[in-house]
């Protein structure tokens, strides 16, 4: 087979014709042709197999009848999940199984095994990174809003609205896992990782129009500011997040099952989430805190108006710091 079809593989297979019989008959899978081959071909080579043995007589006197001869068409991926660890002879049994009751032969891919502390080891490595992430972002965006009042606002809820996706994303992810059976694997943690950078993203694009506007209209609250903001960002946050969710629908919906498509979805569902927190969720949560209205007093909340000369003091001070 191999001398006329060069670059195939020859899997044979002893499968028994019924659970616990020693009678077997041999399923021989030929893979990695080149071109489709000829049924015919495939016919004639295996007519030439040379005589086997039988459980009488050692000696191989009994010739090889070739049942049928079937060619495969496209491969489907088939993930079967088990509570205990399969052994080699577990798979085979498999395989002879769906054999036995007229399915496709089952050709094993992969075969991993993720035990309790591997499954520990993903969850606290999916928190770390989270965690990571988030302080990170929130000493960049103080420092990068440092020369307006209580900077250190604009970073924190930042990072509330971006905890916010994430959450959502575990949360649906859960709900999917207890009815429909779905995985988290490494990808989730780093489509987890690419949420909370998109999200981050499109909050820091209002937070720097606010930023400006708070410069230019000293006159304004604060609260008329952020709506301001928020009306001028808002087409182009809309615009660039639309792009990138009508190309993460098209994967979802045309992937095949996976660890690929639970990471699109795990995209989709949290640039989703995130297009709309960082216009809902961030910006009022900004404005909130700095009416008083979420018992941060601590971290600086309560209800001093931006109309008040302290605070209209401090932005001509911040613009001409520029």
């Amino acid at each position: 087979m191999q001398g006329k079809y060069a670059g195939t593989s020859v899997l044979p297979r002893d499968i028994p014709t019924a659970p616990g019989s020693k009678t077997f008959y041999t399923l021989v899978v030929v893979t990695g042709f080149q071109t489709a081959p000829a049924v015919s071909d495939i016919q004639t080579l295996l007519n030439k197999l040379p005589n086997t043995t039988t459980a009488a007589s050692k000696t191989a006197t009994t010739p090889v009848k070739v049942q049928e001869v079937k060619s495969g068409s496209v491969p489907d991926l088939l993930t079967i999940q088990t509570t205990t660890t399969l052994q080699t002879s577990d798979i085979a049994t498999i395989q002879a199984r769906v054999s036995q009751a007229g399915g496709p032969y089952l050709y094993l891919v992969s075969n991993s095994t993720v035990g309790p502390a591997v499954a520990q080891q993903t969850t606290l490595y999916a928190i770390s990174a989270v965690i990571a992430a988030s302080l990170f972002i929130l000493l960049y965006i103080w420092f990068s809003f440092r020369k307006l009042p209580r900077a250190y606002r604009y970073g924190a809820c930042a990072i509330l609205a971006m905890l916010h996706d994430v959450l959502v994303v575990v949360g649906i992810f859960s709900i999917l896992g207890k009815f429909f059976g779905i995985q988290i694997d490494a990808l989730f943690i780093t489509a987890l990782l690419t949420i909370v950078g998109f999200s981050v993203h499109d909050t820091i694009v209002v937070f720097d129009r606010i930023r400006e506007n708070l410069l230019r209209r000293t006159s304004e609250s604060f609260e008329q500011v952020v709506n301001a903001s928020l009306v001028q960002t808002m087409a182009r946050s809309l615009n660039t997040s639309l792009t990138v969710l009508f190309t993460l629908l098209a994967l979802a919906l045309f992937t095949g099952a996976g660890s690929v498509h639970n990471f699109t979805l795990a995209l989709l569902i949290g640039i989703f989430s995130g297009t709309y927190s960082s216009i809902f969720n961030a910006s009022m949560l900004l404005v909130m805190w700095d009416k008083g209205e979420i018992g941060f007093q601590f971290l600086g909340g309560g209800n001093d108006r931006d109309t008040s000369r302290k605070v209209i003091r401090d932005r001509e001070l911040a613009r001409a710091r520029g």
